[in-house]
């Protein structure tokens, strides 16, 4: 049944999991696995809150409840999404994706990317799905995986794909700044910034929650960001973030080169793209 599968989910895992995890462990175990002590304390919760988890009784645990349970686990990305997906099953509701609203850019929006061209420049919404792209942010973006799904969101490419780390240098500061625009929409009342906030809080556990939770400042409109490409190699980018007049909360993000070598691999990249190809 629908209403005990999160805690038979729980309950497996916990089972599954070594007892070393836990540190040394005194007397006679009657179960596989991990207790319910151990669990409780590598989580952060009480034994009794856990119980009540795994029989059913409460069906409606925190993202950061479910994080931490999720981390002391070491549960897979997948497994971290099974998580999630089984919460919102059990509370009645379904994934937030499935409930977006459509949002339909402005004609002379998609004109005006189109006047950028070939420069990487993109729409963003305030729970950070990209919602419209040039040309050359495809280039940069593409081979980088952010553009994999659909939609693509940058958040979720930050926080649950190991590309992100390889891509971004300075992995911390972008993942900061993610969470710290995912909580100011949070805060102004945006319910799908809070959706995707509380299935971060599960999927990538406390390297989201706890910048989320700790997010005291708005996030920078201008800065630059340092990029390892598969193609392009180490580039600089500047990149200006502008409110777009309107009432859906969008953004228009402008990646420009930061200096003269990041301009060259970015006009390599649009000249390789247009190459004809050769048989």
């Amino acid at each position: 049944m629908t209403d005990k599968a999160l805690g038979k989910f729980l309950r497996a895992r916990r089972e599954a999991t070594a007892p070393s995890e836990a540190g040394p462990s005194l007397g006679t175990r009657r179960t596989p696995g991990l207790r319910r002590s151990e669990l409780a304390a590598l989580a952060g919760i009480s034994v009794e809150y856990l119980t009540r988890l795994e029989r059913g009784s409460d069906r409606r645990p925190s993202g950061q409840v479910l994080g931490s349970l999720a981390d002391a686990l070491h549960l897979s990305p997948e497994e971290r999404v099974h998580l999630h997906r089984l919460v919102k099953l059990s509370d009645g509701a379904v994934c937030p994706q499935a409930t977006a609203p459509v949002r339909s850019l402005r004609p002379t929006l998609r004109a005006l990317l189109d006047r950028l061209e070939p420069g990487p420049a993109f729409i963003i919404d305030s729970q950070s799905d990209i919602l419209a792209h040039t040309e050359g942010f495809r280039l940069l973006a593409m081979p980088i995986g952010v553009l994999d799904t659909d939609p693509p969101n940058l958040a979720r490419f930050v926080f649950t794909d190991a590309r992100a780390r390889t891509t971004f240098p300075e992995w911390d500061r972008v993942a900061d700044e993610q969470a710290a625009t995912l909580r100011a929409a949070t805060d102004l009342g945006d319910l799908m910034s809070a959706a995707l906030a509380d299935e971060l809080s599960v999927t990538a556990g406390a390297e989201f929650s706890r910048r989320f939770a700790s997010a005291a400042t708005l996030p920078p409109s201008t800065g630059v960001e340092r990029w390892t490409h598969p193609i392009a190699g180490e580039i600089r980018l500047a990149y200006e973030n502008l409110a777009v007049p309107g009432p859906d909360d969008h953004r228009l993000v402008v990646h420009l080169p930061a200096d003269a070598a990041t301009a060259e691999a970015l006009e390599a990249l649009h000249a390789d793209h247009l190459a004809p190809a050769t048989g």
